[in-house]
């Protein structure tokens, strides 16, 4: 597994997709999950096409530490998956301040 994986689009929409899968199929998650993204469970099939939307997904998954773990050990993935994936989906890129 590489620590330092560059994403593309269309791999991190990969990955985002697996992400909303892991969330949905967690029933401790779901509520707050569908609550901050304003979502219910039938439009999702349509969301997940939305590259904006796994961006959201990603960022969700990322609240918490514990949930990046668990997700990246149930695929087989560093825990930097999630990240390196969010910044190859819109709203992901890095911020230069200076």
């Amino acid at each position: 597994m590489a620590e330092n994986r560059v994403y593309k689009q269309e791999s991190a929409e990969t990955l985002a997709i697996q992400a909303l899968a892991w969330v949905l199929a967690q029933d401790d998650l779901v509520a707050a999950f569908l609550n901050a993204t304003g979502a219910d469970t039938r439009q999702m099939a349509v969301l997940a096409r939305d590259p904006a939307f796994l961006g959201g997904v990603l960022d969700f998954l990322m609240e918490d530490d514990s949930r990046v773990m668990a997700f990246c050990d149930s695929i087989g993935q560093p825990y930097t998956a999630p990240m390196q994936a969010r910044m190859a989906l819109p709203g992901g890129q890095h911020w230069h301040w200076t």
